[in-house]
Order: C-alpha cells, then structure tokens, then sequence
C-alpha cells in the first residue's frame, strides 16, 4: 500500500525522533510522523495505516471459491486471509478514481491567459474555458428569475466541464513581488523614481490639497507651503514605506508613472470626499459583524478576512443592507470602514506584509438574481478597485455553486487581469482542504473544518498560537495516530475527521505485559452532527501508548487534523 506522508506542523508537545518500522503485511504499513525533535523527549508519535474495519469485514463475508485466483495489481481486494494467496499489490491512485473533481474554473476572456487558478496537484496543464449558458445570462441581466429549462441547460453545461476536470490541473499560484527597492528591475525603479517626483511636484504645490471642493481660493493654499499627505496613515515620500504605497498604484498601472499619478491624485480626493478619517471613529453598528470578519493569518503572515455571503439569506438582514440607495450606502461605508481598520494592522516596511488573504464563502448565497446585491457588489467593487490598488494577496472562493459561472462572467469586466489572475475557486466537497493549503487548519475557523475556535471558556487547552498535524485517510482504510510516552504525565488532544462520516475510538496500551489496555472511547461512529472537534485527555500513570483511530469505511478521501499537549503528572 502505497502511504501519503501527512503534512506536520510541530505539536505542542515535546516529541522524541518517531520510530517507523515496515510490517510484512500488504494491509498494513507504519509511516513516520514528521514531527520535529522539541526539547524533552516525553513523547513520541507514529501512524500506521491498515485496512479499514467495516471493509475487511466484508472481505471476510465473500465467499471465496476453491482455488486461489490471482489479484489484478489494481484491486482493492485484500483476499480472504488465505496463506497460498500472495500479497495484493497497491492499488493505482484510488483518489483519482473515486473522488470528485478538485475544483471547477471560473470563464475566462476569449484570446486572454488563463484568469482563474485551479485547485489542483498537477503542474503540466492549463486551465479550459468554461462556456456560459446564454439563456441564464439573458435572464439575470432583466432582473428574471431563469427558467426550469436555462437552469437546466446551465447545470449540464458546468456537471460536463466538471466531468472532464478529473485530470489534475495548474495551481498557477500567483505569487507576490518584492516591495523591496533592490529587487525592481531597471524600469520598475526608473517608474517608482518618476511617480515619486510627480508626487513631490503635486506636494510642493499643494496641488492634492488644492484638489478639494470645499477650497475657494486653490492659488492662497499654494502660497502656504506644502502640507504633509497621507494614504492609509502612511505619510507619502516620508520614509521607504511610502515606496510600497506608489507601488501598489505603480502595478495597478503597470508601472505607467502618469497613470498611477491620476490614480493616486484620484484616491486622495474620494477619501475627502468619502471621509474617510471621520468614518475611522465612526459607529456604524455591528449587525454585519457576521457577514465579513477578519480570522487569524495565512501561512505567509497575511491577515484572512471572510466574506460570508449567505448571511443575506436572513431576508431582515438582506432588507437592511441593500433595500434602498441609502442602505447600500450605509453597508459600503461599513465595509471600508473594516477594510481601513485592517489596513492599519498590515505592515508597509518594504519586507513587510501589506497585502490580505481574502476568503469568500458562497453557500446558500442569495445568487446574482438578487438585483440589490448584484447593484452593491458592483459598486464595491468598483471603489475598491479605483482606492485599494494591490490589496488582495489571495481571492479564494469556497462552497462555489454552479451559478457562479455565470455570475463571475458578469463581474469580471469590472476587474483587471491581474485581480482575476489571484483568484482560486473550490467546490463544497473540496473548500476544507483549499483552505489548508494556505492556511494552518488551528487558524481556520471551526465552521470552515479547522480548529480555531472564538476565545472562550469552551476549550481553554489550545488556541490558535498551538500547531495542529494535518494527513490524510485514504477510502477503505484505517488511521491509527501512536503517541509513545516516555515519563508519567496528563495527555490532553483534539482531534478532528472533517465532515466526519467515519469511526473514532481511542485507548492506552501499556509497555508492562501484567497490565491491560484502557478504552478510553470504544471505536464509535462519528457523523457530521456531532461535534466537530473532539477533545480529551488521559493521566498517564504508567509507560505505554496512547492509540487514537479513525477508521474510513467511505468511498472518499477523509481529513484528518490531530494537536495534543503534554502537561505535568500530579497525584
């Protein structure tokens, strides 16, 4: 059986060099657990995976005939116990077989580069186009709901894509430039050099100041010397972190001078008109707190900010955001007033990290039938890409519909290539493990399938700062995690199948041979109702192995995410 190594982050607790040892059976094979060596050696941890339980059982129920038959090298028969047979060899990618495509991919503009990275492990081929169903567009654009027939017509149009998307696909992962000065090339420095010399000429006049409606006589303002300007609380041409302010206006513009002049010249003035530094301290109220939220960091440092859009599926909700021109205002000025907040928490040093990891959750959304909500996300849209150059350092869609297709053909015009080129797109089934490729699964929210939970009383053992291991459980077969421990002392874990749908069990086995094992939980049948996130310990007053198991019955791959900490024995 061919074994996934899992991917580890470092458990809290301290952990020996893992001991991996290979059995002669074609069932079972035990995998070392990367674990890096800490401190104390109190523990150490293996896994082995095995055959899983409900599908030996039924290997053992078949009725075998009276000779042996020879295994095909790519079945996931593991015969019926007898000596003569030999060995099954490993199965041939069963993942790719039996589980639903990665990712879908969002349209594209006819002659152009693939916009829109996929979720996916191969590195060799390029994103398709994906059609859109005429009929559904048509109907959207007039405020109609799309008919059985066009909705039909769509579903098939995206089930057949989805059908040829199991060969693997491009990551593609946009990755972000240096901001440091060294690092631009020739004409990238020649182009930040020129901006900042239109900056200093338009500061010297008082040309940014003189720009403002309210201002009678511009030619007095010149006279008086010029005044300091800021963007984002950062003072322009004051240090070298205004260098990373003109860049990010330099590359909405690619690095035209005079473009990225009209673009900043423009920003300065709709925040005075916006009021922006009035909206800082502004109460706006916290209805919508659940509607967009800022939740731990990615993997590179980037603060993660989450959209929810299926929070308007509360039609009071909806009706107080976007019912009129004066709430859709309202829900503006509220989002730019979190996204201003955000900003000030980012890092604009040239090695810093000024960019937000943006996450937008589609499930149950209202869909872009909704003519309030296409009319605001519009308008959004549309102020923060004139205002908020160079932002996004990530634009990943989970829990993506079929009508996205659609929606995103109406919306990507108002986006340039290099916003689209960020974007990552991922279906229900596949939303969990995107996120894990960015983000530690102990940062992303317990909703989303990780660990991390509000502070609370609730579980005060582990928060976001503890490490969590993430692996994988294979269709069929058994995970079994092996924490050695070395010294008397209080093991205490989480432990967690994301969407469940397998069987969990836990016990200790002592070293001593005159001791007996204790089941901590009897292997149970774990569903998606119970509680995400398992938490339990156990005092260990004596040598031996604490065994935690998950056995996956399904057809389909299964994530696994494990932490413990090792605390002080007390009698």
């Amino acid at each position: 059986m061919t074994d996934e190594t899992p991917t580890q982050n470092p458990p809290t607790a301290a952990a020996a060099p893992p001991t991996v040892t290979e059995t002669g059976s074609p069932a079972v094979l035990e995998k070392e657990d990367p674990s890096p060596v800490l401190q104390v050696a109190a523990v150490s941890v293996s896994v082995t995976e095995s055959l899983s339980t409900t599908k030996a059982e039924k290997d053992e129920q078949t009725p075998q005939p009276h000779e042996p038959i020879a295994l095909e090298p790519d079945s996931t028969d593991k015969g019926s116990g007898k000596e003569e047979l030999r060995p099954t060899p490993p199965p041939q990618s069963v993942e790719s077989e039996s589980e639903p495509p990665a990712v879908t991919e969002a349209q594209k503009e006819e002659a152009t580069p693939a916009e829109t990275v996929l979720i996916s492990e191969s590195e060799s081929q390029k994103p398709e186009v994906v059609t859109e169903s005429e009929s559904l567009a048509a109907a959207m654009e007039k405020d109609e709901k799309p008919t059985a027939a066009s909705t039909s017509t769509a579903q098939q149009e995206v089930a057949a894509v989805v059908e040829e998307k199991k060969a693997p696909q491009n990551l593609g992962s946009f990755k972000e430039e240096s901001n440091k000065e060294a690092d631009l090339s020739d004409f990238e420095r020649k182009a930040l050099e020129e901006l900042k010399q239109l900056v200093k000429e338009a500061m010297d006049s008082n040309h940014f100041n003189s720009e403002s409606k309210s201002e009678e006589n511009p030619e007095k303002e010149k006279k008086k010397g010029p005044k300091e300007v800021s963007i984002w609380g950062i003072p322009l041409l004051k240090d070298d972190r205004s260098n990373v302010i003109l860049l990010k206006f330099l590359r909405a513009r690619d690095f035209k001078a005079k473009d990225a002049f009209v673009m900043i010249k423009n920003t300065i003035q709709w925040r005075k008109e916006f009021g922006i530094d009035e909206l800082l301290d502004e109460d706006i109220g916290d209805d919508m707190d659940k509607v967009v939220f800022m939740h731990g960091k990615d993997k590179e440092g980037h603060l993660v900010c989450y959209n929810v859009y299926g929070e308007f599926q509360n039609k009071d909700l909806y009706q107080k955001a976007f019912s009129d021109e004066e709430k859709r205002m309202k829900f503006l000025r509220w989002r730019i007033q979190l996204l201003e907040k955000s900003i000030r928490k980012l890092d604009f040093s040239p090695g810093g990290v000024s960019t937000i990891f943006q996450v937008s959750d589609l499930k149950n959304s209202p869909g872009p039938g909704k003519k309030e909500l296409r009319l605001a996300t519009k308008q959004a849209l549309q102020v923060l890409q004139d205002n908020y150059p160079e932002f996004v350092a990530k634009q990943v869609f989970i829990n993506v519909p079929w009508w996205y297709l659609a929606f995103y053909t109406m919306i990507s015009p108002f986006m340039t290539q290099r916003t689209k080129s960020k974007f990552v797109i991922a279906l229900p089934a596949k939303s969990a493990e995107t996120l894990f490729k960015y983000i530690p699964p102990e940062q992303v929210p317990i909703q989303y399938g990780g660990l991390s939970v509000d502070y609370c009383d609730c579980n005060p053992e582990f928060s976001d700062a503890d490490p969590a291991t993430e692996m994988t459980v294979k269709p069929g077969t058994k995970q079994t995690v092996e924490i050695t421990i070395f010294e008397k002392c209080v093991l205490v874990w989480e432990i967690r199948v994301v969407g469940w749908v397998v069987s969990y069990g836990a016990e200790f086995v002592p070293d001593a041979k005159d001791s007996y094992a204790v089941i901590i939980q009897k292997l149970t049948k774990m569903t998606s109702k119970d509680e995400p996130v398992v938490s339990q310990s156990f005092k260990v007053s004596e040598l031996g192995k604490v065994l935690l198991t998950v056995d996956n019955p399904t057809s389909k791959k299964k994530k696994l995410l494990y932490r413990f900490q090792v605390k002080p024995f007390c009698n």
